[in-house]
């Protein structure tokens, strides 16, 4: 259900001509926001989104904690499941609406508040300057406040996602990304919850040739004795073994296996970072782990 309220606000996005990539701004890129029972931050969260962008999509995925109603006088567009279908559908159906706006690319944040609103213009900075690519907020500053299992998990899972696209990217699994329309559009993106988010980088990579550059940006988590964000939801043993299955299943039916090594190594991740800060730190451990 679509509260049609919040339609009648929100202005419709003027599509791009196919024959040319528009430059993205503020007016052409929807921010998608899945949300299950963020009640705690979610208004935070959608008013820094509209701060960056004219169109903002919550999708309110069968909560049971007021989530939609804390979000109901702001001028974005609520999309309600009368139960909880996970984050993949939850994509699936804010990208459809998305498109259906005319978005040029569509931005993904979480609705806990671990992403930073003002990101947001960095990541767009970000497409228009690797134009067709998938743009992931990387959490690279201050990692060392990430919990340690988490920093494990996400390495771990870079390398398995590494597999399913040829090459490397840094952080695969952070939910805050820039998609090109072309990619929100892909239709038959197998796999659900956060198996969705690996695989349509796979996706991406193998039927449109797409790559990944990652703009690095800070973790934020609790600190000792602190609940500012809601505990997550990606639980590391059962998700991670989710995606690693998936993937595994998928290297084994398209074969390849020493060719698709070869692309990894001769692949490291592509970070946008004029500082050098990362980058330079990037190739040095991507040529560490290829030995």
């Amino acid at each position: 259900m679509t509260d049609a309220s919040s339609r009648t606000r929100v202005p419709v996005l003027a599509p791009a001509p196919r024959a040319e990539r528009a430059r993205l701004h503020r007016d052409n890129v929807a921010v998608v926001i899945p949300a299950l029972n963020e009640a705690l931050r979610i208004r935070e969260v959608v008013e820094g989104a509209l701060a960056q962008c004219a169109l903002v999509i919550v999708i309110d995925d069968g909560s049971d904690d007021g989530t939609g109603e804390r979000i109901a006088d702001l001028p974005a567009v609520l999309l309600r499941h009368p139960r909880r279908q996970g984050k993949g559908a939850s994509l699936r159906d804010g990208f459809a609406e998305a498109l259906r706006r005319g978005a040029a690319a569509v931005l993904t944040m979480d609705g806990d508040g671990q992403h930073a609103a003002a990101d947001i213009a960095r990541l767009i900075d970000s497409g228009n300057r690797y134009p067709g690519h998938i743009v992931i907020g990387a959490r690279l500053r201050k990692r060392a406040a990430q919990p340690t299992y988490r920093r494990l998990a996400n390495d771990f899972g870079d390398w398995g996602v590494a597999w399913g696209t040829g090459y490397q990217i840094a952080d695969s699994q952070s939910g805050q990304r820039l998609y090109p329309a072309e990619v929100a559009a892909l239709e038959r993106v197998p796999g659900e919850d956060f198996v969705f988010e690996a695989q349509i980088l796979m996706s991406a990579a193998q039927r449109l040739g797409t790559r990944c550059v990652s703009v690095p940006i800070e973790s934020r988590y609790n600190a000792d004795g602190e609940q500012a964000y809601r505990a997550s939801h990606f639980k590391p043993l059962r998700d991670f073994s989710r995606i690693t299955s998936h993937i595994v299943l998928q290297c084994l039916r398209r074969g390849r296996v020493p060719e698709v090594y070869r692309s990894i190594r001769a692949n490291p991740p592509l970070i946008d970072d004029p500082s050098g800060e990362f980058a330079g730190a990037a190739r040095r451990k991507a040529a560490a782990g290829s030995r």
